[in-house]
């Protein structure tokens, strides 16, 4: 004769076990930069992705400027970008070890007051608005 009455279905203590395994759902604080960032886009038609671990902005669909938790990711392009990273507290981004020429890593004292952070959201508009728009490719139907 079985122990368990139905086979198929677990034990209680199994769903027990497994029930006091689950992670308890934690709330994340916002992020302050991203809400300076709304307000310094004011108007401008943006939208929002998650990426490189924070939140980038985009217009056009093409990445304007993001927030990480070591400060602020810009998009300045190749012409900008020897200048740009002299800037004080810019330094080139990296990723995988290798440097991305055209954006650039700011730690967050350089951009501690809103004209600090307006420098580096007008030199990224400055770039990302000679760019063409993205548009999401559409799904064409075809007749039959």
């Amino acid at each position: 004769m079985n122990a368990h009455p139905l086979p198929c279905l677990p034990d209680v203590t199994q769903i027990a076990e497994v029930v006091s395994m689950a992670k308890p759902a934690t709330s994340v604080a916002p992020d302050p930069m991203v809400e300076r960032l709304r307000a310094a886009l004011g108007k401008r038609d943006f939208t929002e992705q998650k990426m490189f671990g924070g939140t980038c902005f985009m217009i056009n669909g093409n990445m304007l400027i993001g927030t990480s938790k070591r400060g602020l990711l810009v998009r300045v392009g190749k012409d900008a970008h020897a200048a740009a990273a002299a800037l004080p507290h810019a330094r080139p981004m990296e990723m995988g070890g290798r440097s991305m020429e055209g954006y650039l890593h700011v730690a967050p004292e350089g951009t501690a007051s809103d004209a600090d952070l307006a420098g580096w959201l007008d030199r990224a508009l400055a770039f990302v608005e000679t760019l063409p728009s993205k548009a999401k490719a559409k799904t064409l139907k075809r007749s039959t």
